[in-house]
């Protein structure tokens, strides 16, 4: 990774970088923003930026810091993950196979090298998971393990705003147990510090939760057509093909472990007590498939994969002692096995793409435009729309055209008078009547209407492209007295090689 990069170490998302500056705000200025200079709710993940920003208290501003809270997490998954599946089994073949796919399945190394949280949240899921069936297969009776599971729930909802998916299924399933009591600390304590989170959120924006999760995930507006709404929501659902192609199988083989244990069942009552862990896991993952994402890097379903291998594969022990015999009484179940170990593959070729080309892309397009950023325009209003790399690396006033680190957008795109047209105009009204002097963006991204104020003059590509959504850059000159220096400064920078820079004269 670091040959490329010119022996930087460099995330695979740019999306670190948002971490980053966000805690470097917040423990160097005391603003929680992309900016020195004001608010903005722009980490999907309170408490790991609020753990990065502690770090960099305590032992400085670095970047590796993410790293190091993801090696330990790392450290962290693979004892507990050991520890779990050793109550199933004692042969190594048995331990050590589940191990390895828990790990490739959810893609578990790359996430290691992204820089983000998912790491964070897939070790709070393995022990909320371990305790959690700890206290069911005691028969309710084992109060420390259920203390642990609640513990993990505290803090889930703010690592990920995802999780209150699986709360809301864990309750419900546990009240059909008639787990009341159980069902509704559930409820209070995952959502608990989350509508906390909106209730502090909602002062500084006017939103609920931060501006990625309302700019990406799916929402209804309770002041128009709301069945019209949640219908389009779930037709958008159904045309996923990320779920198809990542979830389905793993969906598919827990529906059939379930169906044979239907068949088999004494008595619906003790059906119910040893699936409904699986039955709450298989909503989490719909209801996160209607409303979130599943796109990026495998980072997304990583808990969901985890969870599922959790849950799967203790009842999957006859095929380690026996594959052949237990293989040939259910030819769909093994079907089933065969096909997610080939999903398996699959991820593990595509995360191996990832780890060749993600860094040096990452580093060659937004790391390069936030060097040059803090060699000649370090406090200069810039707009722009992968913001991480260049917010953290420089302390610019910055427009986002995305609406991730500038709520303007937000409250634009949510217009009754939107159009991408008009879009246009607002990016370069706002740009020009705020004296912004320079925009580093994807020309693309202005949706076909580049404001008429803004003069091209210059285009910055990467080869290789396996992360970023363009391979292209474009810099504008927003303010007219800085064209010329903006055109020397551009070629005088000491960029990357593999960087081609096409100046526009």
């Amino acid at each position: 990774m670091t040959s490329k990069t010119e022996w930087n170490f460099t995330y695979l998302l740019d999306d670190a970088y948002i971490h980053l500056a966000l805690a470097k705000n917040f423990a160097l200025h005391g603003v929680w923003g992309m900016t020195p200079y004001e608010f903005s709710s722009s980490s999907s993940s309170p408490v790991f930026t609020f753990l990065i920003s502690v770090l960099m208290r305590i032992f400085g501003n670095s970047a590796l810091i993410p790293l190091v809270i993801n090696l330990l997490c790392a450290v962290g998954i693979l004892c507990f993950i050991t520890k779990y599946f050793r109550r199933f089994s004692i042969k190594t073949n048995f331990i050590l196979l589940s191990v390895l796919f828990t790990v490739f399945s959810a893609a578990l190394h790359l996430q290691l090298f992204s820089g983000m949280e998912h790491l964070m949240q897939v070790l709070l899921v393995i022990l909320n998971i371990y305790f959690f069936t700890d206290w069911i297969s005691g028969n309710f009776t084992k109060r420390n393990s259920l203390y642990f599971f609640y513990g993990t729930i505290l803090v889930l909802g703010l690592v990920r705003f995802e999780m209150m998916f699986y709360f809301v299924s864990v309750a419900f399933f546990l009240a059909l147990l008639k787990k009341f009591r159980e069902s509704l600390l559930i409820l209070i304590f995952g959502l608990g510090p989350v509508l906390i989170f909106c209730y502090f959120n909602y002062q500084q924006t006017g939103h609920l939760f931060p501006n990625s999760v309302v700019v990406k995930g799916a929402r209804i507006d309770f002041s128009g057509n709301v069945f019209e709404q949640i219908k389009d929501i779930l037709l958008s659902a159904l045309q996923n093909r990320s779920f198809y192609k990542r979830c389905l199988l793993p969906l598919l083989l827990l529906g059939a472990l379930i169906f044979a244990d239907f068949k088999e069942r004494r008595s619906l009552q003790e059906f119910y007590l040893k699936n409904f862990v699986l039955l709450a896991w298989a909503a989490t993952l719909l209801l996160h498939s209607v409303f979130a994402d599943l796109k990026s890097i495998l980072r997304y379903e990583a808990y969901l994969m985890v969870a599922f291998a959790m849950l799967i594969l203790p009842r999957l022990t006859g095929y380690f002692e026996d594959f052949k015999t237990v293989s040939r009484k259910n030819y769909i179940l093994t079907f089933l096995i065969l096909g997610n170990i080939v999903l398996m593959f699959s991820k593990m070729v595509f995360s191996h793409k990832i780890l060749m080309y993600g860094s040096k892309n990452i580093y060659e397009q937004q790391v390069q435009a936030g060097k040059f950023l803090h060699t000649y325009y370090n406090d200069t209003k810039v707009v722009a729309n992968d913001i991480g790399a260049m917010s953290y690396y420089t302390d610019i006033h910055l427009f986002d055209i995305v609406g991730l680190g500038s709520p303007q957008i937000m409250e634009f795109n949510q217009r009754a008078d939107y159009s991408e047209r008009s879009f246009g105009k607002y990016v370069g009204d706002y740009s020009k009547e705020q004296n912004y002097q320079l925009a580093i963006v994807y020309k693309e991204w202005l949706r076909g209407f580049v404001p008429a104020e803004w003069e091209e003059v210059a285009v910055l590509t990467i080869e290789s492209n396996a992360v970023v959504s363009q391979p292209d850059v474009t810099v504008y000159c927003i303010n007219p007295a800085i064209k010329k220096s903006l055109k020397n400064n551009i070629r005088k920078f000491n960029w990357n090689k593999n960087v081609k820079v096409r100046i526009i004269e």
